[in-house]
């Protein structure tokens, strides 16, 4: 049987710290998402990282394009990845033992930093009527495929009661990838996804088919905001794509995790070629701009924070 990259890296890490063997021997692998998304570049970014002192610390950093939030979670919770890029929802899920780990905590699952916020970004086609999510009935609408943050984050808006898949004349289950064509080829009238900005895929799908950002915003919404920590309101300035006044949504925050069984010095490791190379980190994406040291191990974070990461935010004197 043909091993994959995730599991033959997680083997060499077992063996690598089962046996005392020599750190070069060591591989982690970071899930992410799709590569037209944030999180496939977030992950790509802290390996260049990594990488680029591979020579002193032994590690070696591969990046896995994957079904996202849910999938990340899960694999890291089976010892088939190290760490993953999850969404702060999914994260409190997990931890907490709801929705897809409901009664099934994962106890183990560990913080190491926070990244940027992601806003629900919904996309519309013009002239479809949709302007704000209340205006979803009877349409055909992409709401992510299983696995990934937006399809676990409408799970929990349709137990909340704030959408209906039965009210929807389509619910389709398309990649994040796969739903800007969807949008401009006709076969649904909207979709939305959890997304960094500014987002090339969604820079993409405005101006092939000049689709619309819509609203996400109402009481339902600010209901929901109040009741759940990890979200919050958000805003999508006027100007960013095609819109000419801001968006008003709300949204969760991207978030890197592991699990208590990484060693401590695999994820300090990782966490100081971040922190110590923070300049050069904040320019490997538009949506890293903004991005403080001391609020990203503070925000979003549902999980206890990993061992190893404590160690150096202490050294830091962040703690």
């Amino acid at each position: 049987m043909k091993l994959s990259n995730v599991a033959v890296g997680a083997a060499l890490i077992a063996v690598s710290v089962a046996t005392g063997a020599s750190a070069e021997n060591r591989f982690v692998s970071i899930g992410t998402g799709g590569v037209t998304g944030v999180y496939y570049p977030t992950g790509g970014a802290i390996c260049r990282l990594v990488n680029k002192t591979r020579k002193e610390h032994g590690i070696r950093c591969s990046v896995e394009s994957t079904g996202g939030s849910v999938y990340n979670i899960n694999t890291i919770q089976n010892g088939e990845l190290e760490f993953g890029v999850a969404q702060s929802d999914v994260q409190a899920n997990a931890y907490e033992g709801r929705s897809q780990w409901d009664g099934k905590p994962f106890g183990e699952l560990r913080s190491v930093f926070s990244v940027h916020p992601e806003p629900v970004t919904m996309l519309a086609a013009k002239g479809s009527g949709v302007n704000n999510y209340t205006d979803l009935k009877g349409k055909k609408v992409n709401i992510g495929n299983p696995g990934s943050g937006q399809y676990a984050t409408w799970q929990l808006l349709e137990k909340e009661g704030i959408v209906n898949k039965g009210d929807l004349a389509l619910a389709t289950e398309l990649k994040s990838a796969e739903a800007g064509a969807a949008l401009c080829d006709g076969k649904i009238d909207a979709y939305y996804w959890l997304v960094g900005h500014p987002s090339a895929s969604t820079q993409e799908t405005v101006s092939t088919c000049d689709a619309q950002l819509v609203n996400v915003e109402g009481k339902a919404i600010d209901d929901l905001v109040d009741k759940y920590s990890f979200y919050r309101k958000a805003t999508i300035p006027a100007g960013m794509y095609n819109n000419a006044e801001d968006i008003n949504t709300f949204g969760v925050g991207a978030t890197f995790v592991s699990s208590a069984a990484v060693p401590n010095d695999v994820v300090y490791t990782i966490v100081k070629s971040v922190f110590e190379n923070f300049d050069d980190f904040k320019k490997l994406h538009p949506a890293f701009k903004n991005l403080k040291e001391e609020e990203m191990i503070k925000d979003s974070l549902t999980a206890p924070l990993h061992d190893g990461a404590v160690k150096y935010y202490k050294e830091r004197g962040w703690m």
